[in-house]
């Protein structure tokens, strides 16, 4: 017989552990009897893991429901195996330049079964990692899909069970979009950013549709690694919501690493042949105010990858039943303090629909969790200043404001930009070039720094002492007051006039 202990906490402490008495309940007693936890989180991706774990560590007793793999998104088929793959495709870039650099590298050869049975194995080592953590922890691990009961107070059934809580949270993420054969006839003959990560050989030729981050990074990644890439854009450039600049940029490099881009172009259907897919677009020319359509087609495809937005996982979980709003496209509605619009349930992660970063949904638990189970009743996240990198080749990092948003908030004539653009001194002896570029987007009198933006080699790394230090409200001076580390691309960064 299994007992699980929870504390039942006072009415008139709601969001804070008080007094509690111990209550034991055998799980295997009647299947309608609610079983009562202090925090019951629905899904074990980022988010959900690191505002349980905190909760615990607190002193809630806290449950987690999973239907899938620990780890959600990020782990499983988000973060972690793209930036595996990101690493393999550095190789390959790395392997044009070993000559240049004086290196016989010989006839390399690349594997991608080699690198998809370790890339899988150590996925796998994580989501062991992550199922040590909760037990440590003494979180009970939930296995099933989550539905919202009517009961009078919020309750969920998972496998014919009922749990409840005074604090719940729903952290279920979000999954890839999908075109419907009604809309584009053929389409579900292509995959998602999901079923890229089940491919078991490299494909030869490949189709990429969509223009966000990762459509560039999946469509770099096939490329890099000797697949023949296609990017289908409905647009003139990639990644329309960052910055003029990286996105030109952007949009440059793609083309200078052999990418196929197709601008102002959208697939009208697919089909099915003995050699793979054949993909019919269909490409507007923006300039003429006609109707003008040109038909062209890709054949002998196979792989058609779908990147077209992400969808909130809300589907099944009755969240009606309770109350809680949705915006139009789905999203959990939540106020600053991850509230949804029913009290005692929280929304945090891609499933809210702002910020769609792991590190992101981690911090918005771990601040709930402070919240209601430390008392600290201001606990929230900042959502402004949000660092994030593209793994493109090469890679962009970006922080704050773009230059277009500074003007629109603080008015063109209070907005002072600093750019500049070289090769890295890496390229100086390569017969492969890529540039480096970056903006510093200052405002008012003090030039306080309110935006950086950059892609180049090394941008990555690059990125996260630079986003501490406009956190904290550097200005311009501030950066200029710092010396020089040489030779490197971030020097350029202090030097900037």
């Amino acid at each position: 017989m299994v007992f699980i202990r929870i504390c039942r906490l006072f009415p008139t402490l709601s969001g804070t552990l008080g007094s509690s008495r111990l209550i034991r309940r055998s799980m295997a007693s009647d299947p309608a009897e609610t079983t009562r936890f202090d925090f019951l989180v629905i899904g074990g991706g980022s988010g959900g893991l690191a505002g349980a774990r905190r909760a615990a560590e607190l002193g809630a007793a806290t449950a987690v429901i999973e239907s899938h793999k620990l780890g959600g998104t990020c782990v499983n088929v988000g973060c972690v195996p793209k930036k595996v793959m990101w690493n393999a495709a550095v190789h390959a870039e790395y392997l044009h330049d070993h000559g240049d650099y004086g290196f016989d590298a010989g006839n390399a050869r690349f594997s991608w079964e080699t690198l998809k049975a370790k890339r899988d194995n150590y996925v796998s080592h994580l989501n062991r990692i992550y199922r040590n953590n909760l037990d440590k922890a003494k979180i009970q691990t939930i296995q099933g899909h989550a539905r919202f009961t009517s009961d009078p107070e919020p309750t969920v059934e998972v496998n014919g069970r009922k749990f409840t809580a005074p604090h719940i949270l729903i952290a279920t993420g979000g999954h890839p979009s999908v075109m419907s054969d009604e809309e584009v006839p053929g389409a579900s003959l292509g995959i998602t950013s999901d079923g890229f990560f089940e491919l078991e050989t490299l494909p030869k030729r490949s189709v990429i549709v969509g223009a966000g981050y990762i459509a560039v990074e999946m469509a770099g990644i096939l490329c890099t690694l000797g697949s023949k890439t296609s990017l289908v854009i409905r647009q003139t450039g990639v990644l329309r919501n960052f910055d003029a600049y990286i996105s030109a940029n952007c949009t440059k490099e793609l083309q200078n690493s052999g990418v196929d881009l197709w601008k102002n172009t959208q697939v009208k259907s697919v089909s099915k042949t003995g050699r793979g897919l054949e993909v019919t677009l269909v490409t507007k020319d923006p300039e003429k105010k006609n109707d003008e359509e040109k038909i062209s087609t890709i054949q002998d495809v196979d792989c058609l990858l779908w990147a077209i937005g992400r969808q909130p996982n809300t589907n099944g979980l009755n969240i009606s039943r309770v109350g809680i709003n949705t915006d139009e496209r789905g999203h959990i509605v939540v106020d600053e303090f991850q509230n949804t619009s029913r009290s005692g349930i929280y929304a945090v992660g891609d499933v809210c629909g702002r910020a769609l970063l792991t590190p992101v949904a981690i911090a918005a638990g771990r601040k709930l969790a402070h919240r209601l189970f430390e008392g600290k009743k201001d606990s929230k996240l900042d959502y402004s200043c949000i660092p994030t990198v593209v793994f493109s080749h090469p890679p962009i990092g970006t922080v704050g404001l773009t230059e277009e948003e500074a003007v629109k908030s603080r008015g063109k004539e209070n907005v002072k930009i600093y750019k500049t653009s070289f090769t890295p001194m890496y390229h100086a002896i390569t017969s492969r070039k890529s540039q480096c570029i970056m903006k510093l987007v200052c405002v008012g009198k003090e030039e306080k720094v309110v935006g950086l933006h950059m892609q180049g080699l090394g941008c990555d790394e690059m990125l996260q002492g630079f986003a501490v230090a406009i956190k904290m409200g550097a200005t311009k001076a501030d950066f200029d007051r710092t010396v020089a580390i040489h030779p490197t691309s971030s020097e350029e960064f202090v030097t900037m006039r």
